[in-house]
């Protein structure tokens, strides 16, 4: 396998340019590990602690999936320290070799990837207003992120990583939060690649949950994306009905699925 990828490796990913546009996007960065063939398996780890993304086609046969196993097993990532964003059917070869191999293996979320191509005002106004994040709301920011990532469980870092991330965002100036009488309540932000742009970061404080803040905030945030030119996407938990129903309310459509696997 080579440790780059070219125009190739872009062409099958237009293949699952949903489920797979944060791969997309840090390929184009600094990673720790990028190998291809080009023709059937991609695999990207940008850092600690992120994800494994490992591309492959629908049609992946035993001989593709087992050449991923491989690959993961021999550059140390199969250490039970590594999380790995792939599709359902890579899901379960790797977990039934794992388990003949005396390793367990199982799902730890189920995801879909959305997009919206034209988006459907809230019918419930939430109080308040978009404030566009500054570096003077930094801590703020800091704490929010922190919550969002116990909540999910994963991707989880200290402060200071934390800090950084909340530092290039605000610079990024595509953050921000709902509040309502200056109070904040909620937060999420939009990364561009190439035509789509990633919601992500969405998360309401637990005592501001349920007065429509979250719906409201992603909705304007939709259209800010939607304004520069871009197709808005996210990924949402799967099985997180109510969060999927909300998106769903506001104009998002399912496009696609896959796993994260640990």
């Amino acid at each position: 396998m080579d440790k780059f990828v070219d125009e190739r490796d872009y062409k099958l990913l237009d293949q699952d340019r949903y489920t797979f546009f944060v791969l997309r996007r840090i390929l184009g960065g600094p990673c720790k590990l990028i190998l291809s063939d080009h023709e059937r398996v991609i695999i990207c780890f940008s850092k600690e602690p992120f994800p494994v993304w490992i591309w492959t086609p629908d049609d992946a046969t035993d001989k593709d999936m087992a050449a991923a196993y491989d690959v993961i097993s021999e550059n140390g990532l199969l250490d039970g320290n590594h999380n790995y964003n792939i599709k359902y059917k890579l899901a379960e070869y790797f977990i039934n070799r794992a388990k003949k191999e005396g390793k367990e293996l199982f799902i730890r979320q189920n995801m879909y990837a959305y997009d919206c191509p034209k988006s459907v005002e809230p019918q419930e106004k939430a109080s308040g207003e978009l404030h566009k994040c500054t570096q003077d709301d930094c801590e703020e920011l800091v704490d929010l992120i922190d919550g969002f990532h116990n909540a999910v469980g994963i991707d989880i870092m200290d402060r200071a990583a934390y800090e950084q991330n909340a530092k290039k965002s605000i610079e990024d100036r595509r953050t921000f939060f709902w509040q309502d009488k200056g109070i904040t309540t909620a937060c999420c932000k939009y990364v561009p690649n190439g035509d789509m742009a990633s919601i992500s970061l969405v998360y309401t404080k637990p005592e501001c949950r349920r007065k429509h803040y979250a719906e409201n905030l992603v909705y304007t945030v939709t259209e800010l994306a939607r304004a520069e030119g871009y197709l808005p996407m996210l990924y949402t938990d799967a099985d997180y009905v109510a969060s999927n129903a909300c998106y769903e309310k506001i104009g998002y459509i399912r496009r696609g699925e896959l796993c994260t696997v640990g």
